[in-house]
């Protein structure tokens, strides 16, 4: 039998809260939103008179596509792919926590889309109400296969949560359904969906159901990509003298889509960044599963490019608002970018496909830090609002004034007219537990990729073995192991060295272990016994990080963390104006856990200086003779997923260097 993971469970305190925050908060709370039933204010991500924002409608269209009520389609085109998201985050919470009234609930929607899908197998709520006549005929707008590949995932985690068939059936006939249309066979339409998912979606179907067909699907649409330009164009002339789909989207270049080249010739981290990386996450399970090196190798140069050139020190990616987009190498501005949540997400997603691939702890610290920071920094603690746009730096008054920085929001609004990122966040804290461990079976050896408190069941040459984890993270780098098993039995297990830590010490029953680190993990291949226990230190120290010299926007600055975490100022602990304190990195930081703040958080405190404004600056605006006088302050730092918790105000990661 080979090396095989049969099952992961979470008890950390820290994760554990966030899972139960989902259970108890976020599902119910976003079920009724997509009813209707929720008295909240849903706000536009940004100033655009073509969002739709006076409810969600979603579960509405599905009756009405089912034949269920009489109206029209609400909302954007993509507004079924809230319903699978959240359905996929019941699926991981079900599996976790059985819960027969919350069940029998998703098996409704289940029954409500079966009813929904059309009898070739089709389903999209607003093509089925709205328009029939343009399926898959204006692939760049539409988001008929990025919502299709919704469907299949939650599909595939509610079967494995409850057996639910149904689910199974209803994905495998929307598949065999997509199969039928695409292809390079006559009569078929020779061509791909402007957003990425269905790749990722359909690889997953094969996991599960071993048929080949989709897995070539997967592949077609991978290799299919970028091949001719002028299939949306052409598309596009042969709808011509019909609505736009959404409104805005002709004048997009090909790099919006990443079907600017071939997916093997590209190079950078182009386009639509959400899009990107749901690209990269379908490529890297690909070539994991199709032993398709030459796609690996594409993978590879495009995370080069973006994590070490084109990502944010929080893990958020996307420095532009317009087309939600990369730019360039090195453009990273705090205060206008975009780091959507879902970026991030879809950033933990081709992280750890390629690390299925390829054992390199550099995957698992970026999964890690994007996880930390800006991926629960999306949602506020209290489950129920939401950030779309991670910042780095906020000013009220300017994203109150200034037009182009609309989308950069003060505080958490309660639901988006975009709704992509809070079911997004729910379904991966609901999963979080199949991404601590990858197995990699011809070399008997299990990675362990985050250092999070739980238990894992291992099954190899037909025998149990049983992980227990203990962990400190995020607020102190102490992580111990106990292995169970029933009889002697020879794997490696292998140990993260994290890039944020100190010195790190092993010791594996009370006895030094000398670290032999080789790609960022120490691998011990012995022969385990019962009991057998392993302690890992991992130092956290204050870290002061500078961004590379071409990042003009931290030119000068210096950030600061530890272990994982990001910290940042906000004004409620420092004052208006952060721009006026600067920070000599000499002086020393002091670290202390304040269990009633924020729920329970680290904080950093440093001895720093504020300039003051004097009176020689009154009615001025410029001078040639005034000089900065500066006063002590005392820097009060927070982890940035935790900002903007407290009072609305001003907030800063990158501090000004003395």
């Amino acid at each position: 039998m080979p090396f095989q993971l049969q099952s992961s469970h979470i008890t950390d305190s820290f994760w554990s809260h966030y899972r139960e925050l989902v259970r108890t908060e976020m599902i119910p709370y976003q079920w009724d939103v997509l009813n209707d039933n929720a008295d909240i204010v849903i706000e536009k991500e940004r100033n655009d008179d073509n969002i739709p924002s006076e409810k969600s409608h979603a579960i509405e269209n599905f009756k009405i596509a089912a034949g269920l009520k009489e109206g029209h389609h609400y909302g954007w085109v993509f507004q079924d792919s809230d319903v699978y998201k959240w359905l996929e985050a019941v699926a991981y919470s079900l599996s976790i926590h059985p819960d027969a009234q919350l069940q029998e609930l998703a098996d409704g929607v289940i029954d409500l889309i079966g009813l929904a899908q059309e009898q070739d197998g089709y389903i999209n709520t607003y093509f089925s109400i709205e328009e029939p006549e343009r399926r898959f005929k204006k692939l760049a707008e539409s988001h008929e296969l990025y919502c299709a590949g919704h469907f299949i995932e939650a599909a595939i985690a509610y079967y494995e949560a409850t057996g639910n068939e149904k689910a199974r059936t209803i994905a495998c006939r929307l598949a065999d359904c997509i199969d039928a249309h695409f292809g390079k066979e006559a009569g078929k339409i020779q061509g791909y969906d402007g957003h990425e998912e269905i790749e990722l979606a359909l690889t997953k179907l094969y996991t599960l159901t071993g048929e080949q067909r989709y897995l070539d699907l997967s592949l077609y649409f991978l290799y299919e990509r970028g091949t001719d330009p002028t299939f949306f164009a052409r598309q596009r002339a042969e709808d011509k003298g019909t609505t736009a789909v959404i409104e805005g989207m002709s004048h997009r270049q090909l790099k919006y889509y990443q079907a600017h080249q071939p997916v093997l010739e590209q190079e950078t981290a182009e386009g639509h960044a959400v899009r990107l990386v749901y690209l990269c996450a379908g490529m890297a399970d690909a070539a994991y599963l199709a032993n398709d090196r030459k796609m690996l190798e594409a993978c590879r140069r495009l995370w080069s490019n973006m994590v070490s050139k084109r990502m944010y020190i929080t893990g958020g990616i996307g420095s532009t608002v317009d087309g939600e987009a990369f730019t360039t190498d090195y453009d990273l501005p705090n205060d206008t970018m975009y780091c959507e949540t879902c970026a991030s997400i879809g950033l933990i997603f081709f992280a750890f496909n390629m690390l299925k691939n390829e054992a390199k702890s550099q995957y698992a610290d970026v999964l890690e830090r994007a996880l930390y920071n800006t991926a629960i920094g999306g949602m506020a603690l209290d489950g129920k609002h939401f950030f779309y746009v991670n910042p780095l730096e906020v000013r009220p008054d300017s994203s109150l004034h200034d037009p182009g920085k609309s989308h950069v929001k003060v505080t958490r609004p309660a639901w988006f007219g975009c709704a992509c990122c809070p079911p997004n966040l729910a379904r991966l804290l609901t999963s979080l537990h199949q991404y601590v461990y990858t197995i990699h079976p011809q070399q008997r050896a299990v990675y362990t990729n985050l250092y999070v408190t739980g238990t894992a069941e291992l099954k190899l040459d037909d025998q149990t073995i049983q992980l227990e984890q203990t962990s400190e993270l995020p607020w102190e780098g102490n992580v111990a192991f106990q292995v169970h098993t029933d009889q002697p039995i020879d794997f490696t297990l292998a140990l993260r060295i994290p890039y944020w830590s100190g010195e790190p010490m092993l010791t594996v029953n009370g006895e030094s272990v000398s670290l032999n680190i080789e790609d960022g993990f120490v691998s011990l291949n012995r022969t385990w016994q019962r009991g057998d226990q392993l302690k890992l230190t991992l130092p956290m120290e204050i870290r002061q990080y500078s961004a590379h010299p071409l990042v003009r926007s931290d030119w000068g600055k210096l950030a600061i963390g530890r272990g994982p975490l990001i910290y940042c100022a906000e004004q409620e602990d420092n004052g208006a104006n952060l721009h006026l304190i600067r920070v000599h990195s000499n002086q020393q930081a002091n670290y202390r856990f304040d269990p009633e703040l924020l729920g329970g958080v680290g904080t950093i405190e440093w001895q720093a200086e504020r300039q003051q404004i004097g009176t020689e600056w009154e009615q001025v605006l410029y001078s040639s003779v005034a000089e900065p006088t500066y006063a002590p302050h005392t820097l009060k730092l927070i982890p940035y997923y935790s900002w903007a918790n407290r009072t609305p105000g001003e907030m800063q990661v990158w501090l000004n260097k003395a």
